[in-house]
Order: C-alpha cells, then structure tokens, then sequence
C-alpha cells in the first residue's frame, strides 16, 4: 500500500511539472477550434496529455473513426478500468487560461455510470473545476478538485442521455462560473478556490468509454482585476 501512495504521488507530481512547465502568457485573442482527425486514426492527439486524479489506470486516449462526428472522427477514452474515484485527463497543452469559455461534443458510449465533462482552470492532476454530466443520473454538476478529493458546487438535473452527441459549454470569468448543455444554460455558480491561469482538459469518470469532438476553447476579455 505504502509503495503504491508513493507511485501515485510521484505521478501527481510529474503531472504537475509538467503542465506547469508548459505554461506560457496567451494571447490577448485567443480562440482555437481542435480537429481530432488531423493527426491520423488509433493515435492520440497532438498537443494532449494524458494524466488522472485518484487511482487506477491514466487512461486510453485516440482518435477513432465515428460517422456521426461532425468531421468523421473523435478522441475517445476507451479503457473500462473499474477503479474507484478514477478520472482520466486528456489535457490540452499550449494554452492556460484564467477567463476561459470551453465547448465540446460528447457521447456516453459505456460505463456503469457514464460521465464526461470539461476541466478548467487545471493547476495540477488533482486539483481544477470540472463540469460533469452523468446520464445515470440525468444531472450536470459542477465540482471542484482540491489535491485529489472532489467537491460539489453547485448543479441541476439535465437530459443527459447515452450514445447521443451533445453540446456542453463551460464559461469561467473571475469567480462566476456559467454552465450550458445543448445551448440551453443550465446554472450558475461562484467559488473562489481558482482564480489563476489553468489548463483545458476531457474528462471521464471511472469505467466510462466516451468521445468528444469538436473541441472549442475561446480565452475571454481580462477583467478590471487580472
């Protein structure tokens, strides 16, 4: 038991190196639109890293070919490891962002309680905002991840349904936090627990098997206080 402790905090903390050492002033006009197709089938992605919070497996992340995508292909995490409290990353690395607007389309494909979001704000493999929608459930949360251990902010009850594409928006401007499913606002919520530049990442939850495509990431005007 020890041994494993040791072998997941050391692997926090390269996670954390790494995406830290990676961060570099946006631009004032940031807005990028990801293609997972353009970098070839079975592969991962180009300008991604793969990490997780909690235990078991980091993840198995490429893009495959899916005809109901918007351009014929997607990334997917397709590892059904059942650990607990497991949460694969896929974390997008050229950009970290404070105000932040982020969109996807997602699809539950498998998992006993099916779950995917985005991650914003992402200091370290543990600790960042995630928005989770989980067709089990029928609801989309916002939770906050604090050196590994999750927290509920705020949600509501949503239509999220398996094996159908779906658009969630996340909107992170200072403390107020702005949450959207297919176009239609969701909630609101205000946390002060990040308030620094983070990094954008996929999300799933434990045994989960889901796609995204059509990844959008626009940075949003600095406030009077940044």
């Amino acid at each position: 038991m020890r041994r494993r402790l040791a072998g997941m905090v050391a692997a926090d903390a390269l996670a954390t190196s790494m995406i830290c050492g990676l961060c570099a002033a946006a631009p004032q006009d940031t807005k990028v639109k990801i293609a997972f197709v353009q970098n070839g089938i079975g592969v991962p992605p180009a300008d991604f890293e793969f990490w997780r919070t909690g235990a078991g497996a980091v993840g198995d992340w490429a893009v495959v070919r899916d005809s109901t995508s918007s351009v014929g292909a997607a990334i997917e995490q397709s590892s059904g490891d059942h650990a607990e409290n497991r949460y694969p990353l896929a974390i997008y690395k050229p950009l970290a962002l404070k105000n932040v607007e982020v969109s996807t389309s997602f699809k539950l494909v498998s998992g006993t309680a099916p779950t995917a979001g985005i991650a914003v704000r992402l200091v370290n493999a543990g600790s960042y905002y995630v928005v989770a929608a989980n067709a089990l459930e029928g609801r989309v949360d916002l939770f906050r991840f604090v050196d590994g251990r999750r927290e509920r902010i705020a949600g509501t009850e949503g239509e999220v349904v398996r094996n159908h594409w779906q658009m969630l928006r996340v909107a992170v401007e200072d403390d107020h936090v702005t949450v959207s499913l297919d176009e239609q606002l969701l909630f609101k919520a205000w946390d002060r627990t990040f308030l620094k530049d983070g990094r954008v990442a996929l999300w799933t939850e434990e045994d989960t098997v889901a796609r995204f495509d059509r990844l959008e990431i626009a940075r949003l005007p600095w406030s009077e206080h940044d």
